[in-house]
């Protein structure tokens, strides 16, 4: 439809004008990266890189959303989500980089935060948008009823999941934004498919935001998104799988995110059971490098996977169309 591209259009157009305004305005305020020691060493140049430039993307995001989805509930929604989630990362930016407070915000409050904001959206996605509790199983004609609370447990962990596992993908330069490029335009064609304009317009703008960013972000960056930016996408991809009752798709177009916050969950665990490492370090982005990938190899290569799976997604949700999805 015309007006997906349009609005793909001008998040593009806006994230690319804001970026001329907004990285020196950031390096002026001195909002630079803090790059751990423990790193890879090659990392440790980044030093000072402005970042919070999710706020960039956001923007574009939300004016082209508001301005083509202002009459659609849906689209509003998952627009909400990103700037709800973009919020808690916003605080958590702020903190680290303008208080000092090299953490930012502790574990709990930023957790507390992501589940309260998760648990509002479920509640709405089912008792105001009338999502329902059942799940489609992918690459089948059936679903299955969790009820209520097993509907909520299961898809509130999912969304924290998932914000913070695209989170944990905002590694290298360009990884995040471009992933996301990918994930975000599978779910335009998801809600083309269950006939939810809105959303789909919100997501195509989530697409021409990532692809500005993008040109400011790719290798070597000019500018980071920081959890600014990082935690609206995730969100805006959870609330988008949400609303088009595709949750378990998002487990497979996401399946770079997945992989990555499982690197971290393995690692911890064999650490603490055995006192060895199964990777060089994780997340999984920092294994490759350090086994001597460029990092624009590693990031063309996770692209190119996201880009596998997303297609793979799209192909199961063909292929339970029948559901009445």
């Amino acid at each position: 439809m015309r007006m997906i591209w349009e609005a793909l259009g001008l998040s593009l157009i806006v994230t690319l004008l804001t970026g001329p305004i907004a990285i020196p305005l950031l390096r002026r305020l001195k909002f630079g990266q803090q790059i751990r020691d423990d790193g890879p060493a090659r990392h440790l140049q980044k030093a000072g890189t402005p970042t919070m430039g999710g706020l960039m993307f956001l923007l574009g995001t939300s004016v082209a959303g508001i301005w083509f989805a202002r009459d659609s509930a849906e689209g509003l929604f998952v627009l909400g989500a990103a700037l709800g989630f973009g919020l808690i990362g916003f605080l958590d930016d702020y903190i680290k980089i303008v208080l000092k407070r090299s953490l930012g915000l502790r574990a709990r409050e930023k957790l507390l935060g992501q589940f309260v904001l998760s648990a509002v959206l479920v509640v709405l996605a089912v008792f105001h948008f009338g999502r329902g509790t059942d799940l489609v199983i992918p690459f089948s004609n059936t679903t299955i009823d969790l009820g209520w609370w097993f509907f909520f447990v299961f898809v509130l962990l999912e969304v924290v999941g998932i914000v913070n596992a695209v989170n944990l993908t905002d590694g290298l330069d360009g990884l995040a934004a471009g992933t996301s490029v990918f994930a975000a335009a599978a779910f335009v064609f998801i809600a083309v498919l269950m006939g939810k304009t809105g959303v789909a317009v919100v997501m195509a703008a989530v697409v021409g935001g990532c692809l500005g960013f993008l040109y400011y972000n790719r290798y070597p960056a000019k500018v980071f998104m920081g959890d600014t930016g990082s935690l609206a996408l995730g969100g805006v991809l959870a609330a988008a799988a949400v609303i088009t009752r595709s949750e378990l798709y998002l487990l497979i177009i996401g399946a770079i995110f997945v992989a990555e916050a499982l690197s971290v969950i393995i690692q911890v665990v064999s650490f603490k059971l055995t006192g060895k490492r199964v990777f060089k370090m994780s997340p999984l982005h920092h294994h490759f490098e350090l086994s001597n990938w460029s990092e624009v190899k590693v990031v063309l290569t996770f692209w190119f996977f996201t880009a596998v799976f997303a297609s793979l997604g799209l192909a199961g949700i063909y292929s339970s169309i029948g559901t009445g999805l």
